[in-house]
């Protein structure tokens, strides 16, 4: 069933390519010449089909539609710890969300949102219809994006067409020991640096990249890597995944920990030696690293053992190093 599953992926890919570089290449023949609004279905597709493409490219959602605006927000808060903890959340559609942590007990956000359209009357919709719901209470800081367009829920896919898009690109410095809640949907991934708190990352199209951290949690993605590189080991479980995309991590040399993996295409490397060996997996040495080859791994205790770290990823290798060789 995985196999099925993975070659229907990759064709789905394919095609969405396919139709993407075709659009592309019809409109620069004709960029001179006004096209008529594509029909609803169609335009739902090319909007899928988009989304596959590397975002450093621009070619998101709303790349051809013609009106433009561009506006900054600004935001502070006092988020004071309650009971000796603090939650951070941001709930996105369309863009990223980078999270750095700081001393102190504020938060502060800057988002860069910009809004495109098929007309002015589009975008005064957009302004309208897309906005910033921010609540606080004691201790919880929430921020959601109100967006018509948002499509919640597992295996949900949103094919509608409508005459605008936004996009809102966040960047706060939190309270360092804050516990984050991140969730985005289509943009340049969700990024994390120097936080000790607990974290939970959800993504669909892009990656999750967490840089000097100490706390514990999961991180998940659809289209996109998972990278996370530990300041001190995880004291506590943790879950990794990822359905297109590799996932790299990385811990301090004194780590003591459980693994558990499951890849279906790809491979399990680990600068770490395993007390008990995968099952069914082959073994290759490359100087200091040792690679098992497998389509399901059970994983193995790294020192005395400890939280248990469990990395999935359908199309994609896992790799478990030590954090100097990621500098």
């Amino acid at each position: 069933m995985l196999r099925v599953i993975s070659y229907l992926l990759q064709a789905i890919t394919a095609v969405a390519l396919l139709c993407a570089f075709g659009i592309r290449a019809k409109i620069h023949t004709h960029e001179n010449v006004e096209a008529a609004a594509p029909a609803p279905a169609f335009a739902g597709f090319r909007t899928a089909a988009m989304r596959w493409i590397d975002d450093d490219w621009d070619w998101g959602w709303g790349w051809s539609m013609p009106v433009r605006d561009e506006e900054s927000i600004h935001k502070t808060w006092t988020v004071a710890a309650v009971s000796g903890s603090r939650v951070i959340e941001v709930d996105n559609v369309s863009g990223s969300i980078e999270v750095i942590g700081g001393d102190g007990n504020e938060v502060r956000m800057d988002v860069d949102k910009t809004l495109r359209a098929e007309s002015d009357s589009a975008l005064d919709r957009a302004r309208k219809e897309v906005t910033l719901d921010i609540s606080q209470d004691p201790g919880v800081l929430k921020i959601y994006v109100k967006d018509p367009t948002r499509c919640d829920g597992p295996g949900c896919w949103s094919f509608g067409h409508e005459p605008y898009f936004v996009e809102m690109n966040f960047r706060l410095v939190v309270p360092r020991n804050s516990d984050l809640t991140l969730k985005s949907v289509n943009g340049r991934g969700i990024r994390v640096r120097d936080v000790t708190g607990r974290f939970s990352l959800r993504n669909v199209n892009g990656a999750i990249v967490m840089d000097d951290v100490s706390g514990s949690g999961t991180a998940h993605t659809v289209n996109g890597r998972v990278e996370a590189k530990f300041r001190q080991s995880p004291r506590e479980n943790c879950d990794f995944g990822s359905v297109n995309g590799a996932i790299d991590l990385y811990f301090p040399s004194n780590l003591s920990a459980d693994f558990e993996f499951h890849t279906f295409s790809g491979s399990v490397s680990s600068d770490f030696p395993f007390a008990a060996r995968p099952m069914n997996a082959s073994e290759e040495h490359h100087g200091a690293v040792t690679i098992y080859r497998s389509n399901r791994l059970n994983g193995g205790r790294v020192g005395a053992g400890g939280p248990v770290i469990r990395a999935e990823t359908l199309n994609g290798a896992i790799r478990v190093a030590e954090s100097h060789d990621h500098e």
